[in-house]
């Protein structure tokens, strides 16, 4: 029996490096070089996005801890949670991670208060639909998933080079407003990923000559008058509801939907099921 679990685990460590064909070295969104001699075996994700990414490409095996956000793929709700905003780094330095993946712009002090733990971490940041193929690329390399990443790539590629055809056949390209929540007023602005998949489904974002996730206030909207008001907080009867926003053509033409949430504002998979969503609702008339 011991000659057995022995003969395994060397198996298991010569697959690892197997894995390999040769040491993996990369460079993450903060700039740091990793250099990995066999795949990461006990992952932390604390991010949705990078969570979506490892089920993905088939490396959910390795995944010992999540955030308290994760909530898909369905079963990712047993896995151990680390938190969320205020993460849990007792609970996280418990589960002895051999990497942990997350999203530098948003968490750049947790990746310092990590590496000082002496914990490796790995850094993701797709601003764009194009970003995001390369995350998915950076972490099926990183865990030994190559050829799996570039399978989901691929496919993720012919699904949008079916929207651009697709839209090619619209009457025109719709000004649109992205309302990401009213109280305050924010929306998506250039450099955003939500920004890219409305520029790639054919839609001009009012508020393009703005950067990030600005907020803005509710007379520029109305000065603006989009056709088209996508929203992300998922209450699309909120905006119809606006008295002073009657007379904007969005709203008398009843051309204001709610965007599933998760489909635009994770970086992962399922961005590009958002970009279908986008362009069914800007050009129905094409035929999807």
């Amino acid at each position: 029996m011991v000659r057995k679990i022995a003969l395994s685990l060397v198996l298991l460590a010569v697959g690892a490096a197997l894995a390999y064909g040769a040491p993996v070295t990369v460079v993450d969104a903060l700039g740091q070089t990793l250099v990995f001699s066999t795949p990461p075996r006990r992952i932390v994700s604390i991010a949705p996005s990078v969570t979506e990414i490892l089920y993905a490409i088939g490396a959910q095996a390795r995944l010992v801890g999540v955030s308290s956000a994760d909530d898909y793929p369905p079963d990712v709700r047993y896995r151990p949670k680390v938190g969320g905003v205020q993460l849990d780094f007792e609970r996280l330095a418990s589960l002895r991670p051999d990497l942990v993946i997350g999203v530098a712009s948003l968490q750049r002090p947790t990746f310092e208060r990590l590496r000082a733990m002496g914990v490796r971490v790995l850094a993701i940041d797709p601003q764009s639909l194009a970003d995001t193929y390369g995350a998915i690329l950076l972490i099926g390399r990183v865990v030994g998933r190559e050829a799996q990443a570039r399978a989901v790539v691929a496919q993720m590629r012919a699904r949008e080079r079916d929207v651009v055809l697709r839209t090619m056949r619209s009457r025109g390209i719709p000004r649109v407003y992205v309302e990401v929540w009213d109280q305050p007023f924010l929306t998506a602005a250039r450099g955003t990923y939500v920004d890219d998949l409305l520029r790639r489904a054919r839609g001009r974002n009012i508020f393009g000559d703005l950067e990030g996730w600005p907020q803005v206030s509710e007379e520029q909207i109305l000065l603006r008058d989009p056709e088209v008001v996508l929203v992300l907080h998922g209450d699309a009867d909120r905006v119809l509801r606006r008295p002073a926003w009657r007379s904007m053509r969005a709203v008398r033409e009843r051309r204001v939907h709610a965007l599933v949430t998760a489909w635009v504002a994770r970086p992962g998979p399922r961005l590009v099921l958002g970009l279908e969503q986008i362009a069914r609702l800007l050009h129905p008339e094409v035929g999807w």
